[in-house]
């Protein structure tokens, strides 16, 4: 059996401390109470990181600009009705202050704890590559 392949986009916002920002996921959603990066699904006729501009200014009001946004790594991930593909970008500016918009809990997090945080299965394989850029 053939799943759909399901394209979304993540970002991990890095402070001045090289601390990285993961959000929880809210009740009521799928997957909720684990610990993700930020982001979303593409919408029709959307780039990657326009999709992240926009998420990222829907979840946590703040907007990010197109050029600061880098790709790091990616997970390919099959869960059991789809094939999540999902591209992770760091970015290390942003204006505005972060405000979680849907009630979601935050954290800052050095990247060498963020195994310590329940995460979804997809997520798990970013975390080596987010630990060797800011060891």
């Amino acid at each position: 059996m053939t799943k759909p392949v399901r394209l979304v986009v993540a970002v991990a916002l890095i402070d001045a401390d090289n601390r990285v920002l993961i959000a929880q996921r809210p009740e009521g959603k799928p997957l909720a109470g684990l610990w993700e990066f930020p982001g979303g699904k593409l919408d029709a006729g959307e780039t990657p990181e326009d999709a992240l501009v926009r998420e990222i200014k829907e979840e946590l009001d703040i907007e990010l600009c197109r050029t600061c946004l880098a790709p790091l790594t990616f997970a390919s991930h099959a869960y059991e009705d789809f094939h999540l593909l999902m591209p992770l970008y760091i970015c290390k500016t942003w204006d505005g202050d972060i405000s979680p918009q849907e009630g979601q809990d935050i954290a800052w997090v050095r990247a060498n704890r963020l195994q310590h945080y329940p995460m979804p299965p997809a997520d798990l394989p970013l975390l080596p590559a987010l630990r060797d850029l800011l060891a």
